[in-house]
């Protein structure tokens, strides 16, 4: 074993991306010890150009951490169009009817990634890097976590283990996987007019296609099914922006330039439950959604903050802890999941009645300013919105 055999932490966060960081500097400013454990040797570049949806409760937490300072990038979506393909029906979103400075923001992944290891950093957290977890026993008051480091097998002990990483040991809690048969092409375009920080929802049969601002173009994240999705990816840049253009119309303008194209399969991945033994499950090991709407990031970040908030008063050895925690999740964690599950089930599909129920309910939506202010205040912060 290494030098960290015997060590204890108040409490150790497995993963250290952006809910894994977020997490442990919040549990830093209570003045608890805190280890992070990262199975990857370096840090995503920042030249990560995958795009983020923040909103504008998740940049709430961001400033309390002392981050956002750092993201002066960051676009802000000041109205969300949302329609469909081929079918009336439309709702608008705006920060001003929701008296808000902004709806969200859109940042790069490897930006956001880079200001939070800097601040981890500034504040002196212990960031163990290049060390794989491969087990951790539950006793009554703490857990021992064992993990393997280049120097050789190591363990530390602590009351509490945020699980922030979602290909970590996680204790046997069983997951519901659902495919959803398609990928999720993200590329950057430029277009002849200026989005006047303006983000696009628009649903097709193939999946749901967004374009979110980004600078003085846009971030799409299109989702479609894995062999068009390559295409996508693989085709000329005429061609890319063609099909584009034929799937999206005019409404932002022409489409003149494409860059930075990739593409992940998507699926929902959920926990059957949010703690085990003394682990409690954040971010994409409690649950990895579908990017329609942009939900799964912001969950993950008020997952991280309900954990230290629960922790911070409480304490890490408190027996009601874990429990109080999973309570204080379930609302806002089942309702995201049940959200974007059935945008994705329900405006997927071409049938005809259900095409018209939807552009029903979008023409609904945008006369009652009330419903409008719900679903603005649920997806901008969560549950307790």
């Amino acid at each position: 074993m290494t030098e960290l055999k015997t060590e204890q932490f108040d409490c150790v966060v497995i993963g250290s991306g952006p809910v894994g960081a977020a997490a442990a500097l919040e549990l830093d400013a209570a003045g608890l010890r805190v280890l992070l454990i990262e199975a990857r040797e370096a840090a995503p570049p920042a030249g990560d150009t995958r795009p983020l949806a923040l909103s504008y409760g998740s940049r709430l937490i961001l400033e309390r951490l002392g981050v956002w300072d750092a993201l002066a990038a960051a676009t802000p979506i000041e109205r969300i169009h949302i329609s469909q393909r081929g079918r009336f029906g439309r709702a608008v979103l705006t920060a001003a009817e929701a008296e808000l400075p902004g709806l969200g923001y859109v940042i790069d992944y490897g930006t956001l990634v880079s200001a939070l290891d800097d601040r981890v950093a500034e504040n002196g957290l212990r960031n163990l890097r290049g060390a794989r977890v491969t087990s951790i026993a539950h006793e009554k008051t703490s857990a021992r976590i064992e993990f393997e480091t280049t120097d050789g097998p190591a363990e530390c002990f602590a009351p509490v283990v945020a699980v922030a990483d979602g290909t970590a040991e996680t204790g046997g809690v069983d997951v519901r996987i659902v495919d959803y048969g398609q990928s999720a092409v993200s590329a950057r375009v430029d277009a002849d007019a200026f989005h006047q920080y303006t983000a696009y929802e628009r649903f097709t049969p193939e999946g749901p296609l967004a374009l979110l601002p980004c600078g003085n173009g846009y971030a799409v994240v299109w989702t479609l099914a894995p062999e068009r999705a390559q295409w996508m990816c693989d085709a000329t840049p005429a061609a890319f922006l063609a099909d584009l253009q034929a799937r999206f119309g005019e409404r932002a303008g022409r489409f003149t330039a494409v860059r930075a194209r990739a593409a992940h399969r998507v699926e929902l991945r959920v926990a059957e439950h949010t703690t085990s033994g003394r682990a409690a499950l954040i971010g994409n090991s409690a649950q990895a959604l579908h990017p329609v709407a942009g939900q799964g990031f912001n969950l993950g970040l008020r997952d991280a903050w309900e954990l230290a908030c629960e922790i911070r008063k409480r304490g890490p050895g408190d027996e009601s802890l874990l429990r109080a925690y999973a309570a204080r999740r379930r609302i806002d964690r089942t309702g995201a999941v049940a959200f974007t599950h059935a945008l994705v089930k329900t405006f997927s599909n071409d049938w005809l009645p259900l095409g018209l129920a939807r552009g029903a309910a979008l023409t609904l939506l945008d006369s009652l300013p009330p419903a409008k202010d719900f679903v603005v205040r649920r997806m901008v912060f969560g549950s307790r919105g």
